[in-house]
């Protein structure tokens, strides 16, 4: 019998920078909790010209479920531009605020 479940899944690792209302609205812990619900890795981080970047690893199915509940973000949060780029494997063991 084959087990599916422990197949090993493509691992992509993305940049994302999140501007608009993201500071003091609660934003980079809803990224957190995001991140761990679909099992990612990385972090998330304040930048000093107000807005967050992100760095995160995982599964591409569930890194485009992230990025879809990153574009709404929390319900304090106003989000403007949402870039995204790619970046090399980065062995992330977990999910950080910074």
């Amino acid at each position: 019998m084959m087990e599916q479940n422990n197949e090993k899944k493509a691992v992509i690792c993305n940049r994302i920078l999140v501007r608009g209302r993201v500071q003091n609205v609660g934003f980079r812990y809803f990224t957190f909790q995001t991140a761990r619900m679909l099992n990612l890795h990385g972090y998330v981080k304040n930048e000093l010209d107000g807005s967050v970047s992100i760095e995160v690893e995982g599964d591409q199915a569930d890194i485009q479920t992230f990025i879809r509940e990153i574009k709404k973000g929390p319900s304090w949060a106003r989000i403007d531009q949402v870039d995204i780029s790619t970046l090399p494997h980065q062995d992330f063991n977990d999910f950080l605020v910074k």
